[in-house]
């Protein structure tokens, strides 16, 4: 969990000088495979989804920042930050690769190891 850690605090993605859209990008892109490598084949437990929602919401707090609500600033909400990236969090994106997966061992040759480990 400490990787975790580490990039939630990176400068990159509180900085002014870079757009919503690149950090948004380089979040999809470098750092949402990164952590969910081999996904795959995780058991999916509760307080793992807890750890990788929490870990994603802390980055897009990051790069969407504050928001200014009757002269006072405040952080986004979870349902606020939900609806900024259309419902494509981390968990839903562990499970559309689960499907994949799942779809690519059920097209493999009856011969190879996965298919036999599988069945």
């Amino acid at each position: 969990m400490l990787f975790f850690a580490y990039y939630a605090n990176l400068k990159f993605f509180k900085s002014r000088s870079v757009t919503k859209g690149s950090k948004l990008k380089l979040y999809r892109t470098v750092i949402r495979p990164i952590v969910t490598y081999a996904s795959e084949t995780w058991v999916l437990k509760e307080n793992i989804i807890q750890k990788l929602l929490v870990f994603e919401r802390k980055i897009l707090r990051g790069i969407f920042g504050p928001m200014e609500e009757n002269q006072t600033w405040r952080i986004k909400n979870n349902e606020e930050l939900d609806k900024l990236i259309k419902h494509e969090n981390t968990v839903n994106y562990i499970k559309a690769q689960r499907l994949s997966w799942f779809s690519h061992t059920q097209r493999l040759p009856e011969a190879r190891a996965t298919k036999k480990i599988f069945k």
